[in-house]
């Protein structure tokens, strides 16, 4: 049987485009902060169902956290569920303006994928505004875990037998774990936090950490320091989390969780507390007082979010 030679060549480019393409979308990745991968890594598997039931608005909850951390793979996935998902979550025009948003931040298939002929539709406020009807569903730890490759599951098992001895609850620390580096050994920030619990050189000295890049190690000493960090905060895993990500000096002098000089909220603090409750399954209630967040739709280098989280004492 003779194969049309047109349609051969099609075959070809077919095969020498799509490892381009790939190659293409894991340089972008591996440009990626920790933080934002660990949400995209897990939002795919929500989105296909691999070790979690398919569930297209938890992968836009975790692409959102993504994009809340000015990711433009966040953006472009949540326009991509929103263009081709399931059908009652399709909004082509708000997808145009999510890939439009991915695109202007440098995502080089997103173009692919921009629609000319539909008009655009004003980015939602807060990307988590599109989770409505499914933002309470937990996200399934253990289901995750079990379709992780080896290595990543036997990080996740170090987390578990170490976790009872610094008195830290075990899902809590995996959750901190997933949100960030999502048990990446390797995993290094662009502020260089490093390894599996993503500790900064000074915390590493702190707890005695000689190899950020040895499992067990980078492991026992993020234990305790959020042993320490529980006891200073008196067990308020929302601000345990948040300092984790910016600091416990940062969290004090705030009050709460830590704002810009002009009120916004920047870079990872309220994407790795969300990620925390929703992996967890916990109430991370504890500090008495009132939280009104707004998100705001990050641009290159730009602060985030608008947060504003007021404490009072006693």
């Amino acid at each position: 049987m003779r194969l049309n030679f047109c349609r051969f060549l099609q075959l070809l480019f077919a095969c020498v485009a799509l490892p381009a393409a790939l190659m293409v979308r894991a340089n972008m990745l591996a440009l990626e902060a920790p933080r934002a991968v660990a949400a995209l890594e897990q939002g795919l598997a929500a989105e296909q169902g691999v070790g979690l039931r398919r569930n297209a608005r938890l992968a836009i909850r975790l692409y959102c956290d993504a994009a809340i951390m000015g990711s433009p793979e966040g953006f472009f996935r949540i326009g991509r569920v929103l263009l081709r998902g399931p059908a009652h979550l399709r909004n082509p025009a708000l997808a145009n303006a999510y890939i439009a948003q991915a695109a202007q931040l440098g995502h080089q298939a997103a173009p692919e994928y921009f629609d000319a002929t539909v008009p655009f539709a004003p980015l939602q406020r807060d990307c988590s505004d599109l989770e409505a009807g499914g933002a309470g569903e937990p996200f399934d730890i253990d289901g995750y875990l079990s379709a992780l490759p080896p290595q990543r599951r036997r990080v996740a098992e170090l987390i578990r037998i170490h976790a009872a001895r610094y008195d830290v609850e075990v899902r809590m620390a995996l959750a901190i774990a997933l949100a960030e580096s999502n048990l990446n050994p390797q995993a290094v920030s662009p502020k260089n936090a490093q390894g599996v619990m993503q500790l900064i050189p000074a915390t590493q000295q702190r707890f005695g950490v000689k190899n950020a890049f040895d499992a067990e190690s980078n492991i026992k000493g993020g234990l305790a320091y959020l042993k320490w960090l529980k006891l200073r905060f008196d067990g308020d895993w929302e601000l345990i989390a948040a300092a984790c990500n910016a600091g416990e000096g940062a969290v004090e002098k705030h009050g709460g969780i830590p704002l810009s000089r002009d009120g916004r909220l920047c870079e990872a603090g309220v994407a790795v507390c969300r990620l925390c409750r929703t992996k967890a399954n916990l109430s991370l209630s504890g500090a008495a007082g009132s939280t009104d967040v707004e998100y705001l739709i990050p641009g290159q280098g730009q602060c985030i979010s608008r947060v504003s989280r007021k404490l009072t004492s006693g």
